[in-house]
């Protein structure tokens, strides 16, 4: 008597997708919808061996634009830890509209043995024509997706062309109301001091303190949600936002173009014109200092110990020497007062850290490095007063090497260094002295042959 052979089981995984999230909160919702047309069609399957998986894997306000979600990412991980033998959709653009994107599924499919099912558009990807008749109607899904870009598209340059405000974050000194920007007489006043301030006193960090002591931050707002979104105290960076904003001049701008604006203006075009040529001023006048031929060899290694922030390359000219510093980054934006650090010269901080790099050269634990480096550049071996000469050269050489090289050998040797009020922390990198000594392990062997 012939036995029935069992029926193989096919795990199965529902996909759903929503593009925005209005509707997600009811009680029965879109990603519902299409999770029941999938259950009942894996149900019709079940004397083929088709079985639903328990997980979900649901993306709620997700574009099919792209595939970085985090329940189709959940899926794919299943796929590739072999918990997945077929993947049921609504549709085929539940799972993408790009064409692009869908080639990169299917391979990761076709790697696992996994087959991709529409239960609308009864499709199955391990076939020729199937993947001929998904790669049509994905054509039309990502047309409709571009067409629809350029339909909003249109619909915002429109919009902004009768100086309309078309949504985000609204400016210090406006509200919205009923999809409109209101002044805010409060907030109002506060610009216009800020650009009478910046006019005074021709420099963004002196208006940054007296903003700052009066406790002045930017704009404070709810968003859609009901989130509320605290200020922040000003730095250069918003303040320069600020000032550049042509919302205050009662405009509306689109991809650099102005029109005029719905709303009323809180700056006059005198105040704009007059600050705006006192930035220009500031601009050439920082534009003429000569910032090529100061080298800074610290750049990208050096970092302020009190707040974490990166210090910059900066200088100036007294009586024409010029003085170079490393600048934290954030004092530079907020204030000098705002960090015990602020700056340090940089011939100070230059001659302390080549003194250390310089005594690492000498280090038994770099020759003992180089020692083992050469097993790896030739069968022949130096000796070690070998190495210690070609060690000893760039030690005794360093002050006539290029900038550039003085800083490239600083971070193949650095960490990083840190800057704090008590003196300097120099961390080296150890992977980076087996990569110096492995160059010179190969000069040594040079020089022997």
């Amino acid at each position: 008597m012939n036995k029935i052979a069992p029926v193989r089981k096919i795990r199965c995984a529902i996909y759903t997708r929503k593009s925005s999230e209005e509707g997600l909160d009811m009680e029965f919702n879109s990603l519902d919808a299409q999770r029941e047309a999938c259950e009942s069609f894996i149900a019709s399957q079940k004397t083929e061996g088709w079985i639903l998986v328990p997980d979900r894997f649901d993306d709620g306000g997700f574009s099919g634009g792209n595939i970085e979600r985090p329940g189709l990412k959940r899926l794919l991980a299943d796929i590739e830890a072999g918990k997945v033998d077929c993947i049921v959709t609504y549709k085929i653009d539940r799972l993408t509209r790009s064409l692009a994107d869908f080639a990169k599924l299917v391979e990761t499919f076709d790697r696992a043995k996994v087959t991709f099912v529409s239960v609308t558009q009864q499709f199955n990807t391990t076939t020729s024509m199937g993947r001929l008749t998904l790669n049509i109607l994905l054509s039309f899904a990502q047309f409709e997706r571009e067409v629809t870009a350029e339909r909003i598209r249109d619909k915002f340059l429109a919009s902004r062309r009768k100086g309309m405000w078309m949504g985000g974050v609204p400016p210090l000194g406006y509200d919205v109301q009923d999809r409109h920007l209101v002044v805010n007489e409060t907030e109002a006043a506060l610009v216009r001091r800020i650009f009478e301030r910046f006019l005074e006193l021709g420099s963004a960090i002196a208006v940054i303190r007296e903003l700052a002591a009066d406790g002045a931050i930017t704009k404070s707002w709810t968003t859609e949600d009901g989130t509320f979104r605290h200020g922040k105290p000003f730095n250069k960076g918003t303040l320069y936002k600020l000032v550049n904003n042509r919302t205050y001049l009662g405009e509306a701008v689109h991809k650099g173009t102005s029109y005029p604006g719905e709303h009323a203006a809180i700056v006059d075009r005198p105040l704009w014109d007059k600050v705006h040529a006192v930035m220009a001023d500031n601009a050439r006048r920082k534009g003429t200092r000569v910032t090529a031929g100061t080298p800074a060899p610290l750049k990208g290694l050096i970092r302020c110990g009190a707040c974490g922030g990166a210090m910059t390359p900066s200088h100036t000219r007294r009586h024409g020497r010029l003085y170079r510093y490393y600048l934290c980054s954030k004092a530079s934006k907020n204030g000098h007062t705002t960090c015990p650090v602020r700056a340090v010269a940089a011939d100070e901080a230059e001659t302390l850290v080549f003194a250390q790099v310089r005594r690492a050269l000498r280090s038994p634990e770099v020759v003992a490095c180089t020692l083992a480096a050469t097993e790896e550049v030739d069968d022949f071996h130096p000796g070690e007063a070998t190495l210690m000469d070609s060690l000893r050269r760039i030690d005794t050489l360093w002050e006539e090497l290029f900038p550039a090289e003085q800083a490239r050998i600083l971070h193949l040797l650095i960490d990083r260094i840190e800057v704090t009020t008590g003196g300097f922390d120099v961390r080296l990198r150890g992977g980076g002295l087996r990569t110096l000594a492995a160059e010179v392990a190969q000069d040594a062997v040079a020089l022997e042959g």
